[in-house]
C-alpha cells in the first residue's frame, strides 16, 4: 500500500460530535475530504444541516443528526440513524464539550459540575459503548477523543473542565488497552488555544492572547484547520501502529 493510499478513508463511516463549527467542523470536513461518509452531529439540527449541505455542495458525503451529548436517548438515536443510513461505523470523534463556568474551582456549583462531567466524559463514554459492537463486527475502527492541553496542565479558572479533560485522556488509555485486541485504536487529541467560538473569551482577551502567543514557540494560536490533518492521520491506516497516545496540537507550548 502506498503512503497516499494509507491516508485514504474511502468506504469508512465517521461520526463527529460538536461538528457544527470550530474544531469539530474542521475535523469532519477533513475526514470527508479523505473519503469518509461523515455524520455531522451537534445539538441543533439546523446548524448541522447547514454544515452537511456545505459538505454536499463540495461533493462530499454527509448526513446531519442532531444530538445533545448529555442526553442518553439522543446518543442512542445518533448511532441508530448512522447504522440505518450507512450500515456500520468505523470512526468516531468525540469533540462535543462544554465549559459553562470560569473562576476558582471550588466556586463551581454542583449543577455545573454535573453538566461538565455529563457532556465531556459520560457522553463520550456512552457513545464509545454503543459504537463498539459495530466496530468489532467490521474488524476494527478508530476512536478520537478531543481532550485539551487543560487535561495535562489545568487552566486557571477552568478547574472542572480541566479535570473532565484529564479523565477523557485516561478513558482513552483504558479503552486502548481494552479494545486493541479487536483492532480498535483509541487516541486523545489535545488542542491548545484554538480560535473558535468556544474559546473566544480567551483569545479576545488581549492580555491572555499576548501571553499565550509569546510563550508559544510557533508564536501564534491555533486555527480549527490545524486539527483536520491529525484527525485524518489518526483515523487512517497511516497510524495503524499507534494507539493510546496523547497528541498535543498547541504550537509547542505544553511538554508532555
Amino acid at each position: 500500500m502506498s503512503i497516499r493510499d494509507k491516508f485514504n478513508l474511502d468506504g469508512k463511516v465517521a461520526i463527529v460530535t460538536g461538528a457544527s463549527k470550530g474544531i469539530g467542523e474542521a475535523m469532519a470536513r477533513g475526514l470527508a475530504e479523505a473519503g469518509a461518509s461523515v455524520v455531522v452531529s451537534s445539538r441543533k439540527q439546523e446548524a448541522v444541516a447547514e454544515v452537511m449541505q456545505s459538505f454536499r455542495d463540495a461533493g462530499l458525503e454527509a448526513i446531519a443528526v442532531a444530538c445533545h451529548m448529555g442526553h442518553v436517548e439522543e446518543i442512542e438515536n445518533l448511532v441508530e440513524k448512522t447504522l440505518e443510513t450507512y450500515g456500520g461505523i468505523d470512526i468516531i470523534v468525540n469533540n462535543a464539550a462544554t465549559s459553562p463556568v470560569y473562576g476558582p474551582t471550588l466556586n463551581t456549583e454542583l449543577r455545573a459540575f454535573d453538566k461538565i462531567i455529563e457532556i465531556n466524559l459520560r457522553g463520550p463514554f456512552f457513545l464509545c459503548k454503543l459504537v463498539y459492537p459495530s466496530m468489532k463486527e467490521r474488524g476494527g475502527g478508530t476512536i478520537i477523543n478531543v481532550s485539551s492541553t487543560a487535561g495535562i496542565e489545568p487552566d486557571d479558572g477552568l478547574g472542572i473542565y480541566s479535570m473532565s479533560k484529564a479523565a477523557l485522556i485516561n478513558l482513552t488509555k483504558s479503552l486502548a488497552r481494552d479494545l486493541g485486541k479487536d483492532g480498535i485504536r483509541v487516541h486523545a487529541v489535545c488542542p491548545g488555544l484554538i480560535k473558535t467560538r468556544f474559546s473566544e473569551a480567551l483569545w479576545q482577551n488581549e492580555a491572555i492572547l499576548s501571553r499565550v502567543t509569546e510563550a508559544t514557540p510557533l508564536r501564534r494560536i491555533g486555527m480549527p484547520e490545524d486539527l483536520a490533518a491529525i484527525a485524518v492521520f489518526l483515523a487512517s491506516e497511516a497510524s495503524a501502529y499507534i494507539t493510546g497516545n496523547v497528541h498535543i496540537v498547541d504550537g509547542g507550548l505544553v511538554n508532555y
